[in-house]
């Protein structure tokens, strides 16, 4: 490619943030390879142009993951900004959940991520440039009520973006973790929130509260998909996008809260901390 527009690579993006994140990239005249488990479905929902392409891919698949890149290089010729937006979300108190349900949500939101990551990076490194956004969560940086498994993947999402932009640094490219707030997509939807089904007693008031609570939220959120598009091409295109970004009003505001309790856990206990500086008493 001669000219200057950038190829985006964004997975789960046949709805919700995903899909609005390659609207607002065709938007702004980038090209956009947009895939899903059912390419069909994405297809349906993309603008109809030449600088769109839709790809199957199952994230959990490494080898899908390969191949849906290779695809993407064949056709456009680079990628420059990677969206590892695929996931669900996986609810219910922790031993209300069975042991497969959380591997299943390992596999989709942080092994999906290692794959296609893992896959794109060859291009970025011989490019010498490119970004990666990976799309965490408020709940990846602090726990939510019946939120245990989904907000492990979250903050394992996190941890690895943290050590990657460390490692991707030297070859000119770039890692953002996004943290969504509360966004008005599916994702507190049926079709695509996960409970527990292996009731226990001893939960049940708690967890029926707060199911419900969370039910009474679903497209009713605060923020915006499209706006979140834009914040994203934004930051694609500013060399110096933060290692973090909090999406959302209510995210800044759980998120500073966060912080700021933490500051204090660590000064309230500095002391203790420091307690165990010192050399090794030697034996009598």
């Amino acid at each position: 490619m001669t000219d200057d527009k950038k190829v985006w690579f964004i997975t789960g993006a046949s709805r919700g943030l995903g899909l609005q994140i390659a609207k607002a990239a065709l938007d702004a005249g980038d090209r956009v390879v947009a895939t899903g488990r059912d390419a069909d479905a994405v297809k349906k929902v993309l603008p109809d142009t030449d600088d769109a392409l839709a790809l199957p891919l199952d994230v959990t698949d490494a080898k899908q993951a390969d191949t849906a890149v290779a695809k993407a290089i064949a056709h456009f010729g680079r990628v420059d900004v990677l969206v590892n937006n695929a996931g669900y979300g996986q609810l219910g108190v922790f031993e209300e959940i069975e042991h497969e349900k959380i591997v299943r949500q390992f596999d989709t939101n942080v092994h999906g991520t290692l794959h296609v990551t893992r896959a794109v990076l060859p291009t970025m490194r011989s490019q010498k440039s490119g970004h990666i956004f990976n799309i965490s969560s408020i709940g990846g940086a602090l726990g939510f009520d019946i939120a245990s498994i989904y907000c492990a993947t979250k903050f394992a999402v996190e941890g690895f973006s943290e050590c990657l932009a460390l490692e991707v640094k030297p070859f000119n490219i770039g890692v953002t973790i996004v943290e969504p707030g509360f966004f008005r997509t599916d994702f507190l939807d049926e079709s695509s929130i996960r409970y527990a089904d292996q009731p226990i007693s001893d939960y049940a008031e708690y967890a029926k509260a707060t199911q419900g609570f969370y039910q009474s939220q679903n497209h009713v959120q605060a923020g915006n998909p499209a706006k979140l598009g834009a914040a994203l091409v934004r930051l694609s295109r500013d060399e110096h996008a933060p290692l973090r970004y909090a999406a959302g009003s209510d995210a800044f505001e759980y998120l500073s809260g966060a912080y700021d309790a933490r500051k204090g856990e660590l000064a309230k206990w500095h002391d203790l901390s420091r307690s165990t500086d010192g050399a090794t008493a030697s034996a009598a």
